[in-house]
């Protein structure tokens, strides 16, 4: 990939828009992210257009609309030279339908900032082929309810990426006993393992980047069993991703039940890394997935890691 885009900054008299590319979305849930523009003075001077998409009246099954309303949207949005950012409603499941009909070229001739995790994360992995850094972090229920860092904090280091024509961020987390120290540098790629793992020996094989370029990989999932994600890990092991990154981050995994073999997720996957000597410096419990610490984290952008028995640092831009 050539150097990434950085996708226009948002000021005063920008507009975002918000779309449901995925799953359907609660009207409560779009109310409270209206209200969050108009009355949060941080907000101040964006305007948000909300898309069919993202309107529970327009829902089609399990998913936020049709698929040739999604796309309409996606392409709408995506074209429009008066919008500078896109927030996704919100994931589940939906938007691995869409990559067919957006080509990169489209894509890549209006870069725009898409702010999204979960199922979203197939939509980061479109962008990153195109060239163009995208945010995963927190959609519309995020932005509208607290979390447990603070709504503020998040808010504003979404908000720091965004507004910024060289965006930059740094998370310290503290330590976990599973982690391995070291530092690594490359660019920050992943999202949602059961989703990127669904993407396997396609055009949007983003784990696969790990085998070609120097990268520092982050995962994370929920409502996946032990065993799915251990067999999820094989496939990066056995395809040299886990030997080839610069650092691994271990996000949340939540919403899992023990089963005969493990207790908890954290020990199986490090019991893997164990195995299979993974070299590169890991952090465990980092504040990112299906978590109320779920921190706006940088696609396609350079970004060092740092670990130490006292702290993990992460550096993006």
């Amino acid at each position: 990939m050539d150097a990434v885009i950085i996708p226009k900054p948002l000021a005063e008299g920008s507009k975002v828009a918000l779309i449901g590319p995925a799953s359907r979305i609660k009207p409560e849930i779009v109310e409270g992210l209206i209200g969050v523009f108009k009355e949060d003075d941080a907000f101040r001077g964006i305007d948000l257009i909300v898309y069919t998409s993202a309107l529970e009246a327009n829902a089609s099954g399990s998913y936020a609309a049709s698929l040739e309303q999604r796309v309409a949207d996606f392409r709408d949005v995506w074209a429009r030279d008066d919008i500078d950012g896109v927030i996704c409603a919100r994931g589940g499941y939906g938007c691995v339908h869409l990559l067919d009909y957006l080509p990169a070229d489209f894509i890549a001739a209006h870069p725009k900032w898409l702010v999204g995790f979960s199922d979203v994360s197939a939509l980061h992995a479109m962008l990153h082929k195109a060239g163009i850094a995208s945010v995963h972090g927190g959609m519309a229920k995020q932005l509208v309810e607290n979390t447990d860092c603070g709504y503020a904090p998040y808010r504003d280091a979404l908000l720091s990426i965004l507004k910024s024509a060289a965006p930059r961020a740094e998370y310290r987390v503290a330590p976990h006993p599973f982690n391995r120290a070291g530092e690594g540098s490359g660019v920050l790629i992943g999202g949602n393992l059961a989703v990127l793992n669904g993407l396997a020996g396609t055009p949007f094989d983003l784990m696969g980047e790990c085998k070609a370029k120097d990268s520092i990989l982050f995962i994370e999932d929920v409502s996946e069993p032990i065993y799915a994600v251990e067999r999820m890990l094989y496939r990066l092991y056995l395809q040299g991703v886990l030997h080839s990154a610069r650092g691994i981050i271990v996000g949340q995994f939540t919403v899992f039940k023990p089963d005969r073999n493990y207790d908890a997720m954290y020990d199986m996957i490090h019991d893997r890394f164990i195995q299979w000597k993974v070299k590169c410096p890991v952090a465990f419990d980092f504040p990112v997935g299906h978590s109320r610490r779920n921190v706006p984290i940088v696609e396609s952008l350079p970004a060092s890691l740092a670990v130490t028995s006292e702290e993990v640092v992460l550096k993006m831009g």
